[in-house]
């Protein structure tokens, strides 16, 4: 064992895999990027009070999972947990709010909560989010669904599943809490679970012990107490869903982990993945804007879990992210030949050709080792009789047939055979 060690519930991705992890993460981003979403780059950690204000103190995430710690100030500061709240802050610290709306982010990176490391269930979670804020039409409920379920679709993921449902609002809330809280109250809990029933009775629903679970099968519904606003709403999003091609399952015990979801609340869930099927959700949240301080506008988000993703791309045998490293690897032999060679790298890697080139000065076998452990399908050789005649050995590495090509005409040949940068 070594004397150092990856802290215990953190993944780590190096090669070859963590190819698959950035193929799973530029997939999730992908759709954002394309439907005009801006980049937003959050800071790893926050005042806490962010976090307690803006996710809920009932939450398990902000009572239970935080990592937390004060600065030299004396200033009591958390690692992101999550992003929306850090979204929240960040459009009404720079006024992004007094600009055009909907203001449209994503982002992307790891997050943290101190929970007990299982499968699929991490210390550092690593996740792909999305924020439209400042607009409560049902289309744009859907638009952030369907950006989502784009990604899913992009990395050919197919036994993943759609749960939909509305919380309601400030309006019906109210109503339904005191029908559920009343239905909680014949309830055989214990003295946590009745003290975070007293603070928000929705998470109580969102409890998944058996013994809790168990007694709640004939617990109200709150999409049988929605107002009529509510109702409107949430049948304008299945509309706009049907018409955007996604499908959905109806979930009404459907209660996400934060306490800041309103209306419209979704989640993904895959069928291999076992207890920790939950591979992405997200939800409308209004007012979350105005209880960290800024105007009282409406949003809706969503964050989908990287490395989850990457788990179900794997359990389904999806080869994602799967490819040679470079397109073209160059084998100098001699020390005329690695001038010659560097010279071409560069001009390649200019081109926007992926390449790269045996280093050490290793001889042909050992070079040629190098070339077929890089997965390139061009390896272009040069010796010094081929800097003497100004020319290269280009081998085909699928097919083995190799062909002498002028030095000058070797970027056009080269570029000929390699895809180029930004094209698959």
């Amino acid at each position: 064992m070594t004397e150092f060690q990856a802290p215990k519930g953190v993944p780590e991705y190096f090669p070859p895999r963590s190819a698959a992890f950035l193929a799973v993460r530029e997939a999730l981003a992908y759709p954002a990027e394309h439907a005009g979403y801006g980049y937003i780059e959050l800071p790893v950690f926050e005042d806490t009070a962010l976090f307690v204000r803006g996710v809920g103190e009932s939450t398990d995430v902000v009572s239970k999972e935080m990592y937390t710690f004060l600065d030299r100030g004396e200033r009591s500061l958390s690692l992101r947990p999550e992003g929306t709240a850090g979204v929240m802050r960040s459009i009404v610290e720079n006024r992004l709010d007094k600009g055009v709306l909907p203001v449209k982010l994503w982002y992307a990176g790891p997050f943290f909560r101190a929970e007990r490391p299982q499968h699929g269930r991490y210390r550092q979670l690593q996740q792909v989010g999305l924020e439209a804020v400042g607009g409560d039409d049902p289309a744009l409920d859907a638009e952030v669904i369907a950006l989502a379920d784009e990604g899913f679709k992009r990395l050919g993921l197919r036994q993943y599943r759609l749960d939909l449902t509305s919380l309601g609002c400030a309006q019906c809330r109210p109503a339904y809490r005191h029908v559920l809280t009343a239905f909680l109250d014949t309830c055989d809990l214990d003295d946590a679970t009745r003290q975070r029933a007293t603070v928000n009775p929705l998470r109580v629903l969102d409890d998944k012990r058996d013994e809790v679970q168990r007694q709640l099968g004939d617990a109200p519904l709150m999409v049988d107490h929605l107002c009529s606003s509510c109702q409107e709403h949430y049948d304008a999003v299945r509309g706009f869903l049907s018409d955007a091609g996604v499908e959905w399952v109806e979930a009404p015990r459907l209660v996400r982990g934060l306490d800041y979801y309103t209306r419209t609340t979704f989640e993904f869930t895959h069928e291999l993945l076992g207890a920790q099927s939950g591979i992405g959700g997200g939800g409308r949240y209004d007012g979350l804007m105005a209880s960290v301080g800024g105007s009282d506008l409406s949003g809706i988000g969503f964050g989908l879990g990287t490395d989850r993703t990457l788990l179900a791309c794997e359990a389904e045998g999806l080869d994602v992210g799967a490819g040679a490293r470079v397109d073209v690897f160059i084998v100098p032999i001699g020390e005329a030949p690695r001038h010659e060679a560097v010279r071409l790298l560069t001009r390649l890697r200019q081109a926007g050709v992926r390449a790269d080139m045996a280093y050490g000065g290793r001889g042909v076998k050992g070079s040629m080792k190098a070339a077929d452990r890089s997965g390139a399908p061009t390896v272009v050789i040069i010796g010094e009789d081929e800097v003497a005649s100004r020319t290269a050995q280009v081998k085909n590495m699928i097919d083995g047939t190799q062909v002498a090509v002028a030095l000058d005409s070797l970027l056009d040949e080269v570029q000929h055979r390699a895809p180029q940068e930004g094209t698959s």
